[in-house]
This record gives C-alpha cells, structure tokens and sequence, in this order.
C-alpha cells in the first residue's frame, strides 16, 4: 500500500485525509513510530500484514488547506438478486486498470469459442480479471495466479467460489463444467 504523509505547520494528513493535530496524543503515538522506523498500528491494520510505502513530504512553512475532492466513479461491487449462486457484478477502477490486466495476461483466448471473465480476489487483497475460454480449466486459473504473481508459486493455496462458498477441488473441470462462468474466485492461503 502506497501512503502520503505531508507535514504541515499545524499537524499532518495522510494522502489527502482530514488534518491530524500535533498535540492529540494518538497522532504523536502514530508519528513517533514512523521516527522509530516502525509501521504504526493504524497503518499495520490497514495492510493486514501486507507491505507499507510511507513517503513524506515537508509543507511545514505552510498552513493546511483542504485539497478539492475529486470526482471517482463508483468503484464498488454488487450482487445479482434473484440467483441460486449470486454472481458479482463489479466495475475496475478505470477501463485502462481492466484493459491492461487483460493485455498483461498469460492466458491464451480462441475468439472462436465462447468467452468468459473472471475476477479473482488474491490472498494479498490485490484482485485480477481475466478473459478465458469456458473450456478452459480450473487448473488454468491457477497457473494464471502463479504466472501473475510468481510468489505465490512457492505457496499452498485453494480456490473457492463466492456465496455459496465451494472450494473448487477438482481442477481437471472446465469453467462451464464448474459452474463459474462470469463469476468471483477467491484464492485461499493454506
């Protein structure tokens, strides 16, 4: 996680959030330990574990101003109503986000047999989409999270479907055969 702390001559903010007093001793706490070189409790349970880049910059000859919002685009995710196994309608935070995923992939498409996408939520919290055939395999899917991300290579994982939660053990299944078309797979650290 890429996070902004700017100093500034009346406390500090993160990334573009609210203004954090010097004298609150919760914000004192939270900058002695990036002194000490120390990821603060606050950021360590927003990574869940993951990796913190802190970069700082100095606006202490400046008075805090509060940045303009800018306008995102919901970037949410929904479910489909009136399903036996719900599928997730999710939108990527940008077309580019979506389309470069899609080019970055290992996966190779026949555009002459039908086509599905797949969203997997990685055990990092990271999420990749993916174009496969739907005789492609299970196994397939596995192989893309490896070759996308080569550190989960040497780690023992499962995949499983959202609600209903199924983990998907035979991988020898095709997508169609799975039930998965068009669907959320999240992958599991064992």
């Amino acid at each position: 996680v890429q996070i902004l702390l700017k100093l500034w001559r009346n406390g500090f903010s993160l990334d573009d959030g609210e203004l954090r007093s010097y004298s609150d001793p919760t914000n004192a706490q939270f900058l002695e330990s990036i002194k000490r070189g120390e990821i603060p409790v606050e950021l360590q349970r927003l990574v869940h574990g993951g990796q913190v880049n802190l970069d700082m910059e100095d606006h202490q000859e400046q008075e805090y101003v509060k940045p303009r919002l800018r306008f995102k685009a919901f970037s949410g995710e929904g479910q489909k109503l009136g399903s036996l196994t719900p599928e997730i309608v999710s939108t990527p935070s940008s077309p580019e986000e979506e389309e470069k995923s899609i080019l970055n992939a290992p996966v190779l498409i026949d555009d002459s047999m039908p086509a599905t996408k797949i969203q997997i939520r990685l055990a990092d919290g990271s999420r990749l989409i993916q174009r496969f055939n739907q005789t492609h395999r299970i196994k397939d899917i596995r192989d893309f999270i490896i070759q996308s991300r080569p550190a989960f290579a040497r780690t023992d994982f499962v995949l499983v479907t959202t609600f209903p939660n199924r983990e998907l053990t035979d991988e020898s299944l095709t997508l169609q055969e799975a039930d998965i078309l068009n669907t959320v797979i999240l992958q599991q650290l064992k």
